[in-house]
This record gives structure tokens, sequence and C-alpha cells, in this order.
């Protein structure tokens, strides 16, 4: 059972019914990125929205935090997690990363989080914490780090021609 905030759900739903590490494994943003070049890496599709390098920079840092939320919660801690300003972690991001630097951080984050999803047992990931003020438990939160990818996937596809 997924516990988690309404928001979540539409990321939830784009979730395939499949073994979430082979999910998480296929890596579809990988092959984004690798049809991106540097110059395409400040294109926004529309004024005030993100460039390709922040919507990439975003990618990880939201994986990031949704893992770090999923090891909180599946350790059995039980102090709730606050909220994170998505616009603000992408203002203070890293404005000149090049493509490697992009490719070689996500590909390192998705590791991690494979790596930690490998180690815990079905009762860890049935733990129940709280994140941004709503009940969520560990099982939803990598449920959601998968659909947020395939979400900007999406995104990427559709709106910035990748």
């Amino acid at each position: 059972m997924l516990i988690h905030a309404p928001y979540y759900s539409g990321y939830i739903a784009r979730v395939p019914d499949a073994p979430l590490a082979e999910v998480l494994e296929r890596r579809p943003l990988a092959a984004l990125i690798d049809r991106c070049s540097e110059e395409q890496l400040d294109y926004r599709y529309a004024p005030g929205k993100w460039s390709i390098r922040e919507a990439l920079i975003h990618c990880s840092d939201t994986e990031r935090v949704f893992a770090y939320r999923l090891l909180w919660i599946a350790r059995g801690n039980a102090s709730p997690l606050p909220g994170f300003d998505q616009d603000e972690f992408v203002e203070y991001g890293p404005s000149d990363a090049t493509l490697e630097d992009l490719s070689a951080e996500y590909h390192a984050v998705r590791d991690a989080t494979l790596a930690l999803l490998r180690t815990l047992p079905d009762e860890a990931l049935d733990r129940i914490g709280e994140a941004s003020g709503y009940a969520v438990n560990a099982r939803a939160l990598a449920h959601m780090l998968a659909g947020h990818e395939l979400h900007h996937v999406e995104v990427f596809t559709e709106r910035y021609g990748l």
C-alpha cells in the first residue's frame, strides 16, 4: 500500500506495474541527456521556465530529497521532514554544469538510490513517516521518485523537443 499526499498521485500513476528496481534501472532520463548538446542546455521553452540545465539539476536534486526521505522513514525515524522549495534549489544550483557533469550526477544519484532500495526489506518500505506535513511511507517515496523522473521525461520530450 502506498501512503502519500494527494499531490503525488500523478507521479505514482506514471510508474509501470513492474519491479521498482527494474523501472529505476531503465534510467529513461539518460537517453534524453545523451540526445542533448551543450548548446541546448540553456534552452527554455517559454519565458520564466527552467532551462534544460536547470530542469536536469532539478531532477537530480528531487531524487536526492525523495531518497533521503525514504531512508529517514525506512530507518524508523519518526521526526517530521520539511518540504523543499524546488525553485530555490534550482536558483542555487550549478549554473555552469556541463552535460558531462549533469550526466555523471544523474547516474551517481540513481546508483545511490538503487543501492539503498536493494538493501531495504519490505517492513522498512512500509514504515510511515511525515514529509511536507503529510503522512508518507517509504514505498510511496520510491514510487514518487520514479514517477517524478517519468513526468520530466514527458516534459523534456513534449516541451523541450528532446
